[in-house]
Order: structure tokens, then sequence, then C-alpha cells
């Protein structure tokens, strides 16, 4: 049997698709990292093993390996399920590409669909964000010139009537007009050029602790369930707090409106390794869970809870977790949610930027 050298091959080590390739007998010759994550094997183990035997009752794909063999093509199988040795099954998109070496004879491209619905959904969030922040800077542009002349003109008026009575009426509008305006000012935050710097992850999630902590000292259990092996990231502390306070504040709102008993909120940090955000890739970054017990997020806005001015709560203004989403991106990072009654969790993910990957460059 030949012998097989990953070095050969360095150059697709660090694709985010996972890249099997097999020589002229089907037998496995090189298998990148991204593979080994997304089918949970290792290339040790099935290095120069037939693909049948790694990939076992798998017409579709021996199907379309043959069809690229016989065709001297590239050929495509969409959307099929693939079993490996180890008894676990993926959906998948597989491509089959021939090629002409001395020890290679087939390329083998799987893109894993939930990958790739992630992918696209986290292409839309994108596109759905910056379509947020657009609309909510203009909105507060457009207020906030009428509204301080509203305020102008209540305290002109104040002046001018004879009645204390009557000035509780200004007074009135020139309060309202000052809240209307914190809330222009916070729409206007997110614009603010972060200033990125090394950040503990777990020095902000600590600040945010002892913040809803003093709003709710007795109500909820705030847990910890931390890797403090994690690096620094390189962003924004205080943007970060505020994104982690609006979840963790609002699971607190919830659960206090709702009186969950036993309210308990858990901060958990993890390191996630090979993790693709907005096409890019990262050998490591911080996934961070925010979990609570509360009665979780109505279904009729789940799906729209990161929209500007959606709200789960009465008096809600829907720009927590707007900002906290707006504040994320900025990081690079993701986040998302997935709600029942009882289990409410949100996942952030944060690129470590030292650790981000380039795909190799190989000369023709």
């Amino acid at each position: 049997m030949a012998q097989y050298r990953s070095d050969h091959f360095s150059g697709l080590d660090h694709l985010a698709t996972a890249i099997i390739l097999l020589d002229g007998s089907k037998h496995i010759a090189y298998v990148n990292p991204s593979a080994e994550t997304t089918f949970a094997f290792s290339a040790t183990q099935i290095l120069g093993q037939p693909v049948r035997d790694v990939f076992p009752d798998c017409d579709v794909l021996l199907m379309a390996i043959n069809s690229a063999i016989v065709q001297n093509s590239p050929f495509r199988e969409h959307e099929f399920t693939i079993n490996t040795h180890r008894h676990h099954s993926f959906a998948v998109t597989c491509t089959v590409t021939p090629i002409e070496s001395a020890t290679v004879a087939l390329i083998l491209e799987f893109q894993p669909m939930d990958a790739q619905l992630r992918i696209a959904r986290e292409e839309r969030m994108l596109i759905q964000q910056q379509a947020n922040a657009e609309l909510l800077r203009n909105l507060a542009h457009e207020i906030r010139n009428p509204l301080g002349g509203l305020r102008g003109a209540a305290q002109l008026l104040e002046h001018e009537l004879p009645s204390t009575s009557l000035r509780e009426y200004t007074q009135v509008i020139i309060k309202e007009a000052d809240r209307l305006q914190a809330l222009m000012d916070r729409l206007l935050i997110p614009h603010r050029v972060p200033k990125y710097q090394p950040t503990n992850i777990h020095e902000v999630l600590e600040r945010v602790r002892s913040l809803l902590l003093a709003e709710s000292p007795r109500n909820i259990l705030i847990k910890r369930d931390y890797d403090l092996s994690l690096p620094e990231l390189i962003g924004d502390r205080e943007k970060l707090i505020q994104a982690v306070l609006n979840i963790a504040r609002n699971a607190a709102q919830a659960m206090q409106a709702h009186k969950t008993p036993n309210s308990q909120i858990t901060f958990r940090t993890r390191a996630e390794r090979q993790v693709t955000l907005a096409r890019k890739r990262y050998r490591v970054a911080i996934k961070l869970e925010i979990t609570d017990n509360g009665p979780g997020i109505a279904p009729d806005i789940r799906d729209r809870i990161f929209y500007p001015l959606v709200s789960g709560s009465e008096g809600g203004t829907g720009l927590g977790l707007t900002l906290a989403q707006t504040f994320i991106t900025q990081h690079h990072g993701m986040i998302e949610c997935q709600s029942e009654p009882g289990n409410t969790c949100f996942t952030i993910l944060l690129p470590i930027e030292a650790t981000a990957v380039k795909p190799a460059v190989t000369k023709q």
C-alpha cells in the first residue's frame, strides 16, 4: 500500500470546507482538519482505507465518484445523507473533482447542510442588521432636530405662563422631550467607533453579573461556568458589557414579570475550534452561552427578536437585542438564540483575531 504524507497537501489544511482526497484505487489519501471536524473522525484512523469502508452503505456517494471518473469532469451531488463507519449521519452536498496527480485521483469536497444554512442565516442577519442600523440612524437624526425645537419652545412658554400650576404642563413636555432625547442617543451609540484593546471575557461577565445583582439581588441566582484557560480577545470592553447586559437583563426582567420560581441565569464560556464567521475561518473562538430558565420568548416574535422596536415585554423599547447584535457584529462575531419555556439560550461566538486563518494559495 502506498504511503500517504499529509504535508504534501498542507495547502488544504486551512480551508473551511471538508476535503478528502482519494487515490486511483479509491482509498483515502488525505483528510483536512475541517473534514475531521465535520465527520467526527481522525485522519490517522482512515488514511489508506477504501472510501466505501469509511462511508459504508452510501450508494449516492459512490455513484457521484463513479460519474466523475466516467465523465472525467466535476460531479456535484446535492443534499444527501452520508453515514460514517462510526455510525454517524450527516446531511451534505458533495462535489467530486478528478485531477491528474501521481498520488491523488479525486478531490471530494463536502459542505454540511447545517453549515450552509448557518452561513445563509448569518448573511441574512448581517444584511438585516445593516438595514436596522441605517433605519435607526436616520430615525434618530430626523427626530432629534424637531425634538430640540419642541423642548426649547416649552422652556420659553414656561417663562411666559403666570400660573405655577400651568408650568407643570410645560415640565411634562420638557421631561418627555429629555426622555426621547436619551432614547435617540441610545440609537446613535452603536455608531461610535469601537475602542479595541485586549479584553478578558470573564471580566466582562463579572461586571454584568454585579450590575444584575445590584438590580435584583434577592430574586435571581446567577451561576458561572467558566473556562479560565480562554485567552484574551481584542474588543471594546464597554460594548461587550452592554451587549451581554442587554441579553441578561431581558432574561431577568422576563423571569421577574412571570414570577419564575428558582429564577436562574447561567454564564458559560468555552473554546470553539475551527469556526467560520462571516466567511472567515478561525482556529479558535470564544463561545459564550447565556441561559435562563424563564418563560421563553413568545413564538410570534422569536424570529424577529433582533429587529428594532420588537419587544416581548410591556413597555420595552425593543432596542436591547438590536444593540447587542450590532455590538457583536462589530467584533466580527455572531449571536443566535434558541428558546422554549424553561430554557432560553443566547449563544455568542467571538473570534480571537490572532487565530484568523486565510486560505492558502497554491501556485499552479
